[in-house]
C-alpha cells in the first residue's frame, strides 16, 4: 500500500515568526553576531518582511549570511539553540497548524518539515513538533567550525527536489501528498504534490493560488506548543542530502522584530479538514 505525507514549510506556515528571527537575540547575546552585523542586514530584512524577496534578493542575502557565519563554532550554535528553544519556539506555533498536523496524523500521513532555515534550528523544532522527517539547509563544517560554504540550500527548486527524494525513499505517492507554504518561492514544492494549499500567502503566491484554484488558509492564533503536542525525545529523521546554516538567525532580528510589531491582528479563519472542501480566501 502506498504511503502519503504532508509537507510543511516552517516560517509563517507552522510558526508565527521566522525561525531565523526567533533566535536572533540569543545569538546576539551569545556573541555570535554584533550590533553592526544586525544593523547591516536590517534594511534588506525589513523589505523582505513586508514584500517578500525574489530570487536575486535571496541570492544576495545568502551570500551575506555565509560571509557572516564563517568561522562560527558549531558547538556554540547548538548550545544556544538547545538552551533557548523551548522558551522561544513553544509559544509561537499556530493553533491552526497544530490542528492541521494532527488531522494529517489521524489520517495516517507522515509529517515532514521542509525549511530553508538552518538545520541547527529546524531539526530541534521538528523534534518539538513530533514530526517524522526534516529537510533543512546545511552548511559545510571543518574542525567544528562553519567554513562559509553551503552544502545544500533548501530553497526554491531545491526544496522540490528534496521533497521528491524523500518521497521516493519512503514510498510516498506524491499525487496523494499535501504541501503547505506561505511564499511564492515554494511554488515548485507546492506544484510537486497532488494537494497544494497556501497559508498566509504573499501577494504573488495568492495570485497563483487564485489562478490554479488552490485552497488558501489564514493562520492567526499562536499557542503554547506543550498544550498541543507531546514533546518527543527521539530525534526526527533528516533529509539525506539537505541545508543556510544558523547564521540566518542573527541577521534578521532587528528589522523583522520592528516589522512584526506593526502587523495588525486579524480574526481567525477556521482550518479546513483534509479531504473536505475548504473555503478559499479572497
Amino acid at each position: 500500500m502506498t504511503r502519503s505525507a504532508a509537507f510543511f514549510d516552517l516560517d509563517k506556515t507552522v510558526i508565527a515568526k521566522s525561525s531565523a528571527l526567533a533566535f536572533g537575540r540569543p545569538f546576539f547575546q551569545g556573541g555570535l553576531i554584533n550590533r553592526r552585523a544586525v544593523l547591516k542586514g536590517a534594511y534588506a530584512q525589513f523589505v523582505f518582511s513586508l514584500a517578500g524577496a525574489d530570487a536575486q534578493q535571496m541570492e544576495r542575502l545568502r551570500a551575506q549570511i555565509t560571509r557572516m557565519c564563517t568561522g562560527w563554532d558549531v558547538a556554540t550554535v547548538h548550545e544556544i539553540v538547545r538552551e533557548t528553544l523551548h522558551d522561544i519556539v513553544e509559544p509561537m506555533v499556530y493553533a491552526e497548524a497544530a490542528d492541521l498536523i494532527e488531522e494529517h496524523r489521524a489520517a495516517g500521513r507522515e509529517i515532514v518539515i521542509v525549511s530553508s532555515s538552518g538545520a541547527e534550528m529546524v531539526e530541534p523544532i521538528g523534534e518539538m513538533l513530533g514530526v517524522d522527517r526534516v529537510v533543512a539547509t546545511r552548511m559545510v563544517t571543518v574542525d567544528g567550525r562553519y567554513t562559509g560554504e553551503i552544502e545544500f540550500y533548501a530553497y526554491g527548486e531545491n526544496k522540490a527536489a528534496a521533497l521528491r527524494e524523500v518521497a521516493a525513499g519512503n514510498g510516498y505517492d506524491l499525487a496523494d501528498c499535501y504541501a503547505y507554504s506561505d511564499s511564492v518561492t515554494d511554488l515548485p514544492m507546492l506544484s510537486a504534490v497532488g494537494h497544494p494549499t497556501v497559508v498566509n500567502p504573499d501577494r504573488a503566491l495568492r495570485r497563483v493560488a487564485a489562478e490554479r484554484g488552490w485552497p488558501v488558509l489564514q493562520f492567526t492564533w499562536p499557542v503554547a506548543l506543550g498544550s498541543r503536542f507531546p514533546i518527543r525525545s527521539a530525534p526526527v529523521v533528516t533529509g539525506a542530502a539537505v541545508g543556510v546554516g544558523a547564521a540566518v538567525a542573527g541577521l534578521a532580528w532587528y528589522a523583522r522584530r520592528r516589522a512584526l510589531r506593526v502587523v495588525a491582528a486579524t480574526p481567525p479563519v477556521p482550518v479546513a479538514v483534509p479531504g473536505r472542501r475548504r473555503r478559499r480566501g479572497a
